[in-house]
């Protein structure tokens, strides 16, 4: 027979842990993400976070059904940061360019979640709210439902490419990092006009732009193209 479903309430922890702290999917998921900033995901474990929680690694699964489910956890999180004090200003391109950047800027600054968490789809309140969010300042602009389903696919996933994309970088060795970053100029700005034209004419401007994220550049490029076909439809 199948295992009964124990109600969240009743699976989690009251009584303090060893050390004395009270455990929380909260307190376990800032933990979490304190791991994957100084460990990298292979320093993400129910051992390690027992560890550093000062208690039983079984009594995570009060919280959580397993690792996958803390992962989701973690993702609706760094949503819920992005969000957190954000208010609507009625002006359809301004609310989507900023939560956009908001949600950018939460993933780059965990990069090690990012890389875990940026292609799942958590289903939790966070992300519920977020999606009800960017949906609705879609509708309210007088996107058509299908016009919305598009744009707000783009940008979502938009958004979280760029995400871990940067976040990829970020997570980088740092010698690493600037041997890339240097080949702009020990490479790129080097190469003669005879062989590559374009790449000659562009080197100076590309040193400058190609060590930061695009994804500014790209946001307002997206939120041009929707502006169009809001006016095509009027």
């Amino acid at each position: 027979m199948p295992k009964a479903v124990v109600p969240e309430e009743k699976r989690r922890r009251r009584r303090p842990t060893r050390s004395g702290t009270v455990l929380s999917e909260r307190l376990i998921v800032e933990t979490a993400l304190r791991l994957l900033r100084e460990h990298g995901s292979a320093g993400l474990s129910a051992r390690r976070l027992g560890l550093a929680l000062d208690c039983d690694p079984s009594t995570l699964y009060r919280y959580f059904r397993g690792m996958d489910d803390l992962t989701l956890a973690i993702g609706d999180a760094l949503i819920g940061q992005a969000l957190a004090g954000w208010e609507p200003t009625g002006r359809w391109r301004e609310d989507l360019r900023a939560i956009g950047l908001r949600i950018h800027a939460a993933y780059v600054a965990h990069p090690q979640a990012a890389l875990l968490t940026a292609n799942r789809v958590t289903g939790r309140s966070q992300e519920l709210a977020a999606d009800e969010v960017v949906l609705d300042v879609l509708r309210t602009a007088g996107f058509s439902l299908q016009d919305t389903v598009r744009v707000y696919h783009a940008f979502i996933d938009q958004t979280l490419a760029f995400a871990a994309l940067d976040s990829a970088s970020l997570t980088l060795p740092t010698a690493s990092q600037r041997a890339d970053e240097d080949k702009w100029h020990s490479t790129y700005a080097r190469l003669p006009r005879a062989s590559h034209p374009r790449i000659a004419e562009a080197a100076p401007l590309l040193a400058g732009r190609m060590v930061t994220s695009a994804y500014p550049t790209a946001l307002e490029m997206l939120l041009d193209s929707a502006a169009g076909s809001l006016q095509a439809s009027g």
